[in-house]
């Protein structure tokens, strides 16, 4: 009897495994307890997720369609592959409140499972077999490998923004303007795509790096897919202009949207897309055929909330307070580093992370630090290879322990030192 095979791009390896995927196996359980460790002393900095409370209300509006027999039926029922209305209403106003997009209305926005599902939405929307696209170097690692599921042959080009001589973020702005021109007019790329604040660096794109690639491209018929997951994680006294860049004025931007960081709904997946109408009803095609419709139970509920904490004043409140504990332990994380280990790291200007560099191999040095110190971190090299000699650390799951984010580098510091 033959034992059917999986598809040609797994059994060959094409397909990439997470680097963070590939560091959380190590860091499973057992292998832990097989190098002599006490799981529950393990201190890690791997984990790219907030660890702040969800609102009591948005608690209480998941109450409410449990306590009703007849919402709950009616919600079981699917929603609009572009999602439900309400939410799609609630959405925009937010954004209108907190982001003054100019111009955006319903036609330009859709509503998805998860922002993950939604990338890869836009990768099968968008892109055709062998055609190129723009990733910065260093980008978040889940990007390449969601490309490689994509149409058979894409090509990534990397674009270079970090420089690991001077451990720095976009050091010469005209350097990476000119680059990305280049690459642009040479390759001929069908998309960029990119994250401000950025993961793994947590750094902001300058907005006059944004207006310059997103020119760049529109001459060139070439979209740009910002990924804004860590919007609400913003410590700039002034929100940056490209927060509210419109896809009305831009046809050509594509703005990404997770629903995961800013009222920690990492397990209740949404995520949504604003774009120009064109592409809102391609999405949708594409999306009938993948996710079919969101959950309407988290559509809902999202949506009561919103109604109520936006006009009430409680989202802004909830929001200023939450983005205060990540800037807290953001700042707590790199004086841990410059205490303990003196190693060049980078200011957090939003997000949950920042990059260290280890002066060697990265990879090495998490698998050698783990045993002797229960610590983890996560190789840099799998974000690209300017960072093959740093490793992320994210302060996320640690933002209410930051004795935990002290005790873990003072170990670390106990290690290297020696």
């Amino acid at each position: 009897m033959t034992t059917p095979l999986v598809a040609r791009r797994l059994r060959e390896g094409q397909l990439k495994k997470s680097p963070i995927r590939e560091i959380m196996k190590l860091a499973d359980r057992r292998n832990i307890v097989a190098m002599g460790l006490d799981p529950d002393d393990v201190i890690s900095f791997a984990g790219g997720w907030v660890n702040h409370e969800a609102p009591d209300a948005l608690r209480t509006a998941y109450s409410d369609i449990a306590d009703s027999p007849t919402l709950f039926h009616e919600l079981g029922a699917y929603s609009p592959t572009r999602g439900l209305p309400k939410l799609r209403d609630a959405l925009l106003a937010v954004d209108a409140a907190l982001y003054g997009t100019p111009g955006l209305s319903d036609e330009h926005i859709l509503v998805g499972g998860s922002s993950t599902q939604l990338t890869h939405t836009l990768f099968t929307t968008l892109l055709d077999p062998g055609d190129r696209v723009v990733l910065f170097d260093p980008s978040y690692a889940n990007y390449g490998p969601q490309l490689n599921l994509g149409p058979e042959g894409t090509e990534i080009l990397w674009l270079p923004v970090f420089d690991e001589k001077r451990w720095a973020f976009m050091p010469d702005a005209g350097t990476v303007v000119s680059a990305f021109e280049a690459l642009v007019a040479e390759r001929q790329p069908r998309l960029a795509l990119f994250s401000s604040p950025d993961n793994p660096t947590s750094q902001l794109i300058r907005d006059d790096v944004f207006e310059d690639l997103l020119r760049i491209a529109e001459q060139a018929g070439c979209f740009v897919i910002v990924d804004f997951a860590y919007r609400a994680q913003c410590f700039s006294d002034q929100l940056p202009k490209h927060f509210s860049a419109s896809p009305v004025k831009h046809p050509n931007l594509i703005r990404l949207h997770s629903n995961s960081k800013w009222c920690r709904g990492l397990g209740r997946r949404l995520g949504w897309i604003e774009a120009s109408p064109h592409v809102i009803e391609a999405l949708e095609v594409v999306q009938q055929s993948t996710a079919l419709c969101p959950d309407s139970v988290h559509q809902h509920a999202l949506a009561a909330y919103l109604e109520k904490a936006l006009p009430d004043g409680s989202l802004e409140a909830y929001m200023a307070d939450t983005n205060a504990l990540y800037q807290r332990a953001g700042q707590h994380t790199v004086e841990c580093i410059d205490r303990f280990l003196g190693m060049p790291r980078l200011d957090p200007e939003g997000g949950l992370y920042t990059v260290m560099d280890v002066g060697r191999d990265g990879d090495d040095f998490v698998r050698e630090i783990l045993p002797e110190t229960g610590v983890i971190f996560v190789p840099g090299s799998g974000f690209g290879a300017s960072l093959k000699n740093g490793v992320r650390i994210s302060y996320g799951p640690l933002v209410n322990d930051l004795d935990r984010i002290e005790e873990g580098f003072r170990r670390v510091g106990e290690v290297v030192s020696r």
